[in-house]
């Protein structure tokens, strides 16, 4: 089977994300960047690896919160997730990020409802 134009892009992207990110290893932006490729390509496991890694280089990157438990949430992780966007309104509220701080809160509802 011929994989998809969108299967193809997002291969791309994961490849130039990767090179990137080996020549630069530390900086949290391009490993965010990496996080949300695997993420829009369906690989939530790989997508936790790289949110992992951007919030370990920097700790008070709210969107990187964020995205963690999103990763969780696909990889069908839940208890995980939950716990993710819990640690992100931490974050929101140290870093006055108020955008991220309402799209964590709209996560949890939703996670709260998937729950049970």
């Amino acid at each position: 089977m011929i994989p998809g134009p969108t299967l193809i892009v997002e291969r791309n992207r994961i490849a130039e994300f990767k090179e990137v990110a080996a020549l630069i290893p530390d900086d949290p932006v391009v490993r965010f960047g990496l996080a949300g490729a695997y993420l829009d390509a369906g690989q939530p496991e790989e997508a936790v690896l790289e949110y992992q890694e951007t919030i370990r280089l920097k700790p008070d990157y709210s969107a990187a919160h964020r995205g963690l438990g999103r990763a969780l949430e696909k990889a069908g992780r839940l208890a995980e997730a939950e716990a993710a966007g819990t640690a992100g309104l931490e974050v929101t509220a140290r870093t006055g990020d108020l955008q991220t701080k309402k799209e964590i809160e709209v996560f949890l509802r939703r996670l709260e409802k998937r729950g049970g």
